[in-house]
């Protein structure tokens, strides 16, 4: 006799932010949903780890500002500390500028950011475009087109030849703070705030099973995992585009979606925390930021929790991320330090601890900070994704309407997603009841 397959109405895969918000809206429905993860842990590209001096840190995302309300009002609703990231003093620009020449290079690169947002993304002179294509047809100052290169491949985390000029239009245009991104993060880190979430699920929440499959089976989805197979009415798939593209779907996903899927990139960044006895760039009236006008990608700010806990997070992202990260530890610190040596003084070489997470093909995530789409002809590989293939779904921070790639874009997404599915559910059990 072969035993009956644990079945629930929703099984949800990946308990990043999206899939942890999608399993509470569930909750909240009365709706029976299994989460499967497959790291030992919930958070996706959040995560926090130990550092050298036993103190716990973010590794992954960790910055929101008061324009997030999703992610703030969790927090907020959680109890978590704010800590403020400092932002008194000048910020510096490498090599080194006057600080009117640095405003200057800034403004101008916000302005060339501004200018490419005017242009609508279905504007047919810019179909084919790349954004490295139309930077390179701007007459701006050379210092502001390398200030915006480094601006977007820090941020997006891909070389600018890779990414539509369409799609970087419609995705910060979704990017809506008026402050910076970077105002807040949470004193007990991000991941923190994942653990409290995925603690309201209980048991509904299964570590260390990677999803292989999807199939149809004879009471919806059959989902086969580390942990064997279950059956659900709906799934939600929780994961990066280009993550959930691995999956092995039966019978194939229809050939427009699959696809639709295959067309994303995940970015490359690296992420170091710098440890300091004291926030010694404080001392020049510098506010700790720094931007590398040669190295695209390199960025530095004050992460300090408090003056007693002095530390720089320094982000390498994009191509350059792809060249350093084979350096190994002991040449990438020492990278690392020269360059803000030369930047903030020789102060910046009195490390007391470096912490670093190479985020680049990531085993579950493909990368961070997240996916973007790399073909140009791709405009409508979004609104494909999102009809998904019902009782097969999709959501991703990547595919919220607002603030994609972030946290809260993740909240977001979830939210929708269980909406949709929560309703879904509800047009089968009347169709079924009106049959009867």
């Amino acid at each position: 006799m072969t035993s009956e397959l644990e079945s629930t109405d929703v099984i949800i895969v990946g308990a990043g932010f999206t899939g942890l918000s999608a399993a509470l809206e569930l909750k909240k429905a009365g709706i029976d949903f299994l989460l499967l993860e497959a790291r030992d842990r919930v958070g996706g590209r959040v995560e926090a780890v130990g550092n050298g001096l036993g103190e716990r840190i973010d590794s992954g995302g960790q910055f929101f500002c008061e324009d997030m309300p999703e992610v703030t009002t969790l927090a907020a609703a959680r109890g978590k500390a704010f800590v403020e990231t400092y932002v008194n003093g000048d910020f510096i620009s490498h090599p080194s500028m006057s600080i009117e020449e640095a405003e200057r290079t800034y403004h101008g690169a916000m302005a060339i950011r501004e200018r490419m947002n005017r242009i609508d993304p279905d504007d047919a002179s810019i179909a084919g475009l790349t954004v490295a294509d139309w930077l390179a047809r701007q007459h701006d100052p050379a210092d502001a087109k390398a200030a915006f290169r480094s601006m977007i491949e820090g941020l997006w985390c891909l070389a600018l030849d890779h990414v539509p000029l369409w799609y970087l239009i419609d995705n910060d245009r979704r990017i809506t703070n008026e402050v910076s991104e970077l105002q807040y993060f949470l004193r007990d880190t991000m991941q923190s705030l994942a653990d409290d979430l995925a603690g309201d699920l209980g048991a509904r929440v299964r570590l260390g099973e990677p999803v292989t499959r999807v199939e149809h089976g004879p009471r919806g989805v059959r989902v086969v995992s580390a942990g064997g197979a279950r059956e659900a009415r709906q799934v939600l798939v929780a994961l990066p585009p280009a993550t959930a593209a691995k999956l092995d779907f039966a019978p194939a996903l229809p050939a427009v979606l699959n696809k639709a899927l295959g067309v994303w990139k995940s970015g490359a960044v690296i992420k170091i925390l710098v440890r300091y006895a004291r926030p010694f760039w404080r001392d020049r009236d510098l506010c700790g930021m720094v931007m590398w006008r040669d190295l695209p990608g390199l960025f530095a700010c004050d992460a300090s929790k408090d003056v007693d806990h002095a530390a720089l997070v320094v982000f390498i992202g994009g191509p350059l991320a792809l060249r350093w990260r084979d350096l190994g530890e002991p040449r990438l610190r020492a990278e690392v330090t020269a360059r803000l040596e030369a930047a903030l003084g020789p102060d910046a070489g009195a490390v007391i601890d470096f912490s670093w997470r190479d985020w680049t093909h990531d085993r579950w995530s493909g990368g961070a900070y997240s996916d973007l789409v790399v073909d140009v002809t791709a405009r409508d590989a979004e609104r494909t994704i999102l009809a998904g293939a019902p009782p097969v779904h999709f959501a991703a921070s990547e595919l919220s309407p607002s603030f994609p790639g972030y946290v809260e874009g993740a909240i977001v997404a979830g939210r929708i997603a269980a909406t949709k599915i929560a309703a879904a559910l509800q047009s089968d059990i009347a169709t079924k009841a009106s049959g009867s």
